[in-house]
C-alpha cells in the first residue's frame, strides 16, 4: 500500500474515533440528528458509485480466469451483437451483487453512467435481453457453466495452505423455492402446500461454497437424483484435500451408493428409523452417556441469564411441551440389503419428559440412527459432527434470503436453473474473495460472513469513477474501517498469476 494512501486512512481512522470516543455528554438543548439546511445540486464533472467495492470483484473474475472460462465453453451465441457471455453472465451475476432481487433491477444499474463507468461498458444487457439469454441455456450448458466455476474454485483451493486443504465437508441438501407466479413450466406443489422449485444444493462447508445446484419441481424428494451430483462433488473435491467426508440427513442413505463411496469419502447419514432398527435398538443393553461438547470459557464473568418469557406463557397456559431428560448412544455393526460389507449404525436414545403445564404426564423414547464407514470417531463426536449440518441449514438461507439467488424470476425450469447458477456466482465471488484475501484472518471471517453485512463492508464503498491515461481509478470517499483490506486486495489481485 502506499504511504500517502495509509496516511489518509490513518486521518480518517483519527477523526471517526475522535468522533465516537465515549465521553461525559451535558444535557443537550437539542436532539443531535440536527440536521442542515439541506439542497440538492447536480454535479456534471464527475461520476460516482455506491459500489466501489465492484472494482476488486471484477478484477478477481477478469484475473482468476473466470471470464476467459466462460467466453471460451459457453457458446450460446453465434455472434457477438455486441455482448460476449461473459457480458450476460456478469451482468445478471453482478445484480445480485449488489443486492438485486430480479431482472429488472438491471434497469436501474444500466442507466447508472458512474455503474457503465465502472465497468469499463459503454452498455449493458437489459432486463429482457438477460432474460432471452437465460431462455438459451440447455441441460448441457448449465452443467458446463458449473464446470466453469469449479474450474475457477479449484485454481483458488490450490492457493490455499497446507492446512487448509487437510479436510473438506461436503454438505448435500434440498430446499423449497417458492414462486407466486402460476405460469411457470417445470413448478408444482410441495409437501407443505408452496408452489415453486425443489433445488438440490451440494456446497463444501469449509468455504460455503455451493458446488452444484440443480433446479427440480417442488413435488421432488431431496434425495432425487442426487447421487449423481454427489459423485461430481467427490470427483472435483478429492484431489484437493487429504480427507473427504460427506454427511446428509435421512434422504440422503442411498444405501446402494455407500460401497462406491466407502471407497471414495467418510460419509455419515441419518437412517429412517424403521421397525426393525427399532427392534434392535431396544434390545441393546450396553448404552453410555452422550458426552456434552464442552463451551467456551467465559473470559470475564458470567452474565445473569434474563428470565424466560416463553418457558412463561407456556407454563400458565398450560400448553403441552416435551423435554429432553437424557441422551444415551450405543453403536451396532449393520449391513444394508444394498451393501456388501457392514458398516458402523450409531444410535442415539432420547428420553423425553411430556409436561403439561407444571404437571408430568409420561415419558417417551425415542431413537435416531445414523450410519457412517468411520470407524475411528467415538460415537458422540460422530454425532455432534452430523449436528454440524444443520450450518448448511444457514448457507442455504443465505442463497435463499441474503443473496436472492434462489428466486424463480425466469418462466421455464431449465432458465430458472440457469439462473440460479448465475445468481450464485455472486456467493462464489464472495468466497474467492475471503480466500485470496492478503490478512487471513479477516479472509476468513468473511468466508463465514453473512451476505448483507459483506455487502456493506465490502461493496458498497462511495466512490469517484475517473478515468487518469490508461487507468480506471475508483477514488474512495467514504471510510470504513475495512477500507484497508480493500485496497491491499486490489493490489494482490493485480499479481494474481491467472490460469
Amino acid at each position: 500500500m502506499k504511504k500517502n494512501i495509509a496516511k489518509k486512512l490513518q486521518k480518517s481512522k483519527r477523526k471517526i474515533d475522535k468522533r465516537v470516543k465515549r465521553v461525559n455528554w451535558e444535557n443537550q438543548p437539542k436532539p443531535m440528528l440536527a440536521g442542515g439546511n439541506t439542497c440538492y445540486d447536480i454535479d456534471s464533472r464527475h461520476s460516482a458509485t455506491a459500489y466501489g467495492g465492484l472494482g476488486n470483484i471484477h478484477e478477481l473474475a477478469k484475473r482468476s480466469g473466470l471470464v476467459d472460462e466462460i467466453d471460451h465453453r459457453i457458446k450460446l451465441l453465434k455472434r457477438h451483437l455486441p455482448y460476449h457471455e461473459s457480458d450476460h453472465i456478469l451482468n445478471i451475476a453482478y445484480n445480485y451483487l449488489v443486492g438485486g432481487s430480479c431482472l429488472q433491477d438491471i434497469e436501474l444499474l444500466r442507466n447508472d453512467i458512474a455503474w457503465l463507468n465502472a465497468l469499463g461498458a459503454e452498455i449493458i444487457p437489459d432486463p429482457t435481453t438477460a432474460g432471452d439469454f437465460l431462455r438459451r441455456f440447455t441441460e448441457k450448458d448449465i452443467c458446463e457453466f458449473m464446470d466453469v466455476k469449479n474450474t475457477v474454485r479449484s485454481r483458488i483451493w490450490e492457493k490455499q495452505p497446507k492446512s487448509f486443504r487437510r479436510e473438506a465437508v461436503i454438505n448435500a441438501d434440498g430446499t423449497i423455492a417458492p414462486t407466486c407466479g402460476e405460469c411457470k413450466q417445470g413448478m408444482d406443489i410441495s409437501y407443505n402446500g408452496q408452489w415453486g422449485y425443489h433445488p438440490l444444493i451440494i456446497s463444501l462447508h469449509n468455504t460455503r461454497e455451493p458446488l452444484f445446484i440443480v433446479n427440480r419441481p417442488a413435488n421432488a424428494p431431496s434425495h432425487l437424483g442426487s447421487a449423481p451430483w454427489i459423485d461430481k462433488s467427490l470427483d472435483l473435491v478429492c484431489p484437493h484435500f487429504q480427507r473427504v467426508r460427506l454427511r446428509g440427513d435421512t434422504d440422503f442413505s442411498l444405501t446402494q451408493n455407500f460401497d462406491k463411496w466407502d471407497q471414495r469419502c467418510l460419509f455419515v447419514f441419518g437412517m429412517d428409523a424403521r421397525a426393525n432398527l427399532k427392534k434392535i435398538a431396544s434390545q441393546i443393553s450396553d448404552w453410555q452417556p452422550l458426552e456434552r461438547r464442552t463451551k467456551d470459557p467465559v473470559k470475564t464473568r458470567p452474565r445473569c441469564k434474563p428470565d424466560n418469557v416463553k418457558e412463561e406463557v407456556v407454563r400458565k397456559r398450560k400448553f403441552r411441551k416435551i423435554v429432553t431428560a437424557a441422551e444415551d448412544v450405543a453403536e451396532i455393526q449393520y449391513r444394508p440389503g444394498k451393501c456388501k460389507k457392514p458398516y458402523r449404525m450409531v444410535i442415539l436414545r432420547k428420553t423425553l419428559d411430556v409436561i403439561k403445564g407444571t404437571r408430568y404426564l409420561f415419558e417417551e423414547v425415542r431413537y435416531f440412527f445414523y450410519i457412517t464407514n468411520d470407524w475411528q470417531k467415538s460415537p458422540s463426536e460422530l454425532i455432534h459432527f452430523y449436528r454440524q449440518r444443520s450450518d448448511h441449514e444457514n448457507d442455504i438461507d443465505q442463497l435463499k434470503n441474503g443473496l436472492n439467488a434462489l428466486a424463480p424470476a425466469s418462466d421455464t425450469l431449465l432458465s430458472n436453473w440457469a439462473l440460479m447458477a448465475i445468481a450464485s456466482l455472486a456467493w462464489d465471488l464472495k468466497a474467492w474473495f475471503g480466500l485470496l484475501l492478503p490478512y487471513r484472518p479477516i479472509g476468513l471471517s468473511i468466508v463465514r460472513m453473512e451476505f448483507k453485512r459483506f455487502f456493506n463492508t465490502f461493496i458498497r464503498i462511495p466512490c469517484l469513477i475517473i478515468r487518469t491515461g490508461r487507468r480506471l481509478c475508483y477514488r474512495i470517499v467514504g471510510y470504513n474501517d475495512k477500507l484497508q483490506h480493500v485496497i491491499k486486495f486490489n493490489h494482490m489481485i493485480k499479481s494474481f498469476p491467472g490460469p
